[in-house]
């Protein structure tokens, strides 16, 4: 096939998105128009689902198929095997033009999993220091404060008392023009101005809405914290077993119902100023007459628990918020406009999906399911957590958290108890539903024994001239200059 016949290609990938937080998805108070207009064009996911609720892990399984026992990347800090098979190899070996803007969380950072440019703006681990955008702020003389102290435990020991009394929900110290998402959209933006046909494969890959929940003003200003509602799931306390699982990254114990309003209110502007550029880049592609052939996925690597039994981000069970995450998908020439599916479907069956749709062979180590040909999707979705000592199994009315621990494990009736309070593990009325929920989860885990992290920082990288060099103190200079700025400037 022609590049010219081929279908174009965007993929629109947020950071800790909780599914429910999307106006088309139900949420009575966050604003999402461009969002929405993308799924009534498409098709919206119910229930998707990501295999592994940590970001470096989930995007791995997203770009390869597989799960994470079997693409070896059990932590944020790893690397997907030189030679596995990723959708964007596979596009770039077909004749695509590749390009990745925004976070990728790879180690190292520019990682070659097919994408022939990649411009990066990074939050976690090495990123931070070898990306696109910090260079960028740097040579504008600014850094992004409140996100520095947010991810980097040498800074946020010393955070002050308003990064703790916010649960870091704080305006940028960035202005608009500055902040990542809006650095992100333009690349995305440069970059969908350079098709003129078929053949393109870009991924936009934003920051947030993952915490710190800092958005830029005027977006900060969006939303009245104590005219939203809060999400299914709040409960005034914790559950002890939560507390005894994790404290919390903001001590969940500690936190009060003002504290996550405010949250809300900074998560939900970051929501809508993502979507605001959604908006811009959709508009661009009609203006130019690309939008009818371009296939258009909106997703997220994870959520976010957001009040959810009281707890905040992730870091606890595989609970459907943190777990479960939105997918719409708007194909090329999509006949049928707001199409809703219920079906079970994981972030791995993606790789299939996106290859079929460009003409390409599947190959065989991708897991997932092509979502136009087997709209049924799965009889149950599985997911893996904490190095392979939680798995989920999960159908539409039961859910079972099986953990190395027995003590720890959960099963939940869905259809009696959607928000996951009462754990029915020893409950005899629930042994044959359980039974069969472990023979599911055990034959699955039959395919795949426990593996060790791999990481190679010296894998191969794309070319670029803005790619930087391993040695060449480009780490040691930009840690000196976040120490300077942050030690001689008021950033609160």
């Amino acid at each position: 096939m022609r590049n010219h016949d081929r279908p174009n290609i965007l993929i629109l990938h947020a950071d800790q998105h909780r599914w429910d937080c999307l106006g088309c998805y139900g949420n009575p108070d966050v604003r999402t128009p461009h969002i929405d207009r993308l799924a009534l064009d498409g098709t919206r996911y119910d229930n998707s689902f990501c295999p592994f609720p940590v970001c470096t892990p989930s995007r791995y399984s997203f770009l390869s198929g597989q799960y994470v026992h079997q693409h070896l990347g059990w932590t944020n800090h790893c690397t997907l095997a030189p030679g596995m098979p990723t959708f964007p190899k596979v596009l770039r070996n077909a004749g695509y033009r590749t390009q990745a803007v925004g976070k990728m969380h790879f180690a190292p950072t520019y990682l070659d999993v097919g994408f022939d440019q990649m411009f990066l703006a990074e939050q976690d681990g090495p990123g931070r220091f070898d990306d696109d955008y910090h260079r960028w702020l740097r040579a504008e003389g600014l850094v992004d404060a409140i996100d520095i102290v947010d991810q980097r435990h040498e800074f946020r020991e010393q955070a002050p008392r308003t990064y703790w009394d916010t649960l870091g929900a704080l305006r940028s110290d960035l202005d608009e023009a500055h902040h990542s998402t809006t650095w992100i959209a333009e690349r995305a933006l440069e970059a969908l101005n350079n098709w003129d046909e078929g053949g393109n494969l870009l991924m936009v890959g934003f920051i947030k809405p993952h915490h710190p929940f800092d958005p830029p003003a005027p977006w900060d200003d969006l939303y009245d914290p104590e005219m939203l509602a809060l999400l299914p799931g709040w409960k005034e306390t914790p559950l002890a077993r939560d507390i005894e699982r994790h404290s919390g990254y903001f001590p969940h114990a500690r936190m009060n119902e003002g504290q996550l309003r405010r949250a809300m209110a900074f998560y939900y502007a970051s929501i809508s100023q993502i979507d605001h550029h959604v908006g811009r880049m959709i508009d661009s592609l009609e203006q130019r007459g690309l939008y009818d052939n371009t296939l258009i996925v909106y997703t997220s690597d994870h959520g976010d628990y957001m009040g959810f039994h009281h707890l905040l981000l992730k870091g606890n069970y595989m609970y459907d918020p943190v777990i479960k995450i939105p997918l719409i998908i708007k194909l090329p020439g999509q006949a049928q406009h707001g199409g809703v599916s219920h079906a079970l479907v994981n972030n791995i069956d993606m790789a299939s999906t996106l290859l079929n749709a460009a003409g390409c062979e599947t190959p065989p180590t991708m897991q997932g399911l092509d979502l136009v040909t087997n709209p049924e999707g799965h009889p149950a979705v599985f997911a893996e957590n904490w190095g392979g000592s939680e798995y989920m199994v999960r159908t539409t009315t039961h859910k079972l958290l099986w953990c190395r621990d027995p003590g720890q494990s959960l099963f939940f009736d869905l259809a009696q108890d959607p928000l996951e309070f009462d754990n029915r593990i020893g409950d005899p009325a629930c042994t044959a539903a359980m039974t069969q929920l472990r023979d599911t989860l055990m034959e699955w885990m039959l395919f795949g024994a426990r593996t060790h992290t791999y990481l190679d920082y010296d894998a191969p990288l794309v070319s670029g001239c803005n790619v930087p060099s391993q040695d060449d103190g480009h780490v040691e200079a930009q840690m000196a200059y976040f120490r300077t700025i942050l030690k001689t400037e008021h950033i609160f």
